[in-house]
């Protein structure tokens, strides 16, 4: 059975998930069950909108294992219905980051440790208030990362400052996250997902293979896997990325190269990464070097 270490208070919803948690781990351990619960819930949410032939494949292969490994469907299910329930009641928390850290989870030898909610909660509100509304009239919507997102508890801050700000961020802010860990990754994924939020997660090192590309066409490198939400999917982005595809077009026809390639210039990310002051710094960095040397 599993060992819940208590970290506050544990409300009903919580309780009642973990009850059947409790139930899958008889003979396997907590670790084991919790993966398997991750992929198996962000496999279903994927592979209804991203079709992908190898990603969607190599999702289902995921899929097969783990509920096979689960030992059935049902139990899943009635799991992925309370967490579904949870944010639905209260779209303003980390549940699945809450459950993680109360069942003791975390990999406190590679120090993994989430940033407590109400501390994402502050961060956000700083930095998203009526300024963001700018960058959202002049392109249609503003960016959001967070590069080490964990179970994604600054993307739902984020979400929730946003309705704070009556700014639909359903069409209108783009939830973007990366975290070498498969299994907090899936759980960030899971959460957005069911929050509403467009956007996409990648799992991979954001420090050695961070995510590339345009910020509406991601780019899945080699290494990473990319798990895009079904509201990213929406008519909405679609005529967005109809229309930079378009721009590019024009563009190389006026230039006179006669052919569009897809965009890739970077843009700025609205919170916790500022490229264009990282690349400024780097650019600082070698010059340095050069006087050394």
């Amino acid at each position: 059975m599993a060992r819940i270490k208590h970290v506050g208070t544990v409300n009903e919803r919580e309780k009642d998930f973990l009850k059947l948690f409790d139930q899958l781990t008889y003979s396997r351990s907590a670790w084991q069950v919790w993966e398997d619960l991750m992929t198996v819930m962000a496999c279903s949410i994927c592979n209804a909108v991203d079709r992908r032939k190898e990603p969607f494949e190599r999702r289902e292969k995921q899929y097969e294992r783990a509920i096979k490994d689960l030992g059935g469907v049902d139990i899943p299910a009635q799991m992925f219905g309370m967490i579904t329930m949870a944010l639905e009641e209260n779209p303003n928390q980390d549940f699945l980051g809450r459950l993680y850290m109360n069942l003791n989870l975390g990999s406190h030898w590679h120090g993994q440790f989430f940033t407590p909610y109400h501390v994402c909660e502050l961060m956000a509100r700083m930095q998203i208030g009526e300024g963001c509304r700018a960058e959202i009239d002049e392109k249609g919507y503003i960016s959001v990362c967070d590069p080490c997102v964990g179970a994604g508890a600054m993307l739902i801050a984020a979400a929730t400052a946003f309705r704070e700000c009556k700014v639909n961020y359903h069409t209108s802010a783009l939830f973007i996250g990366q975290d070498v860990d498969p299994v907090v990754a899936k759980m960030a994924y899971i959460q957005i997902s069911l929050l509403g939020c467009p956007g996409y997660i990648t799992v991979g090192n954001s420090l050695t293979n961070p995510q590339t590309g345009h910020v509406l066409f991601p780019e899945e490198n080699e290494g990473q896997e990319l798990w895009i939400t079904p509201i990213f999917m929406h008519q909405v982005w679609e005529m967005r990325r109809t229309g930079v595809q378009m721009g590019a077009l024009m563009r190389s026809l006026f230039s006179g190269t006669g052919t569009a390639k897809k965009p890739v210039e970077k843009e700025h990310y609205f919170m916790f990464f500022d490229f264009n002051e990282q690349e400024e710094s780097e650019h600082g960095r070698e010059e340095i070097r050069a006087e050394r040397d």
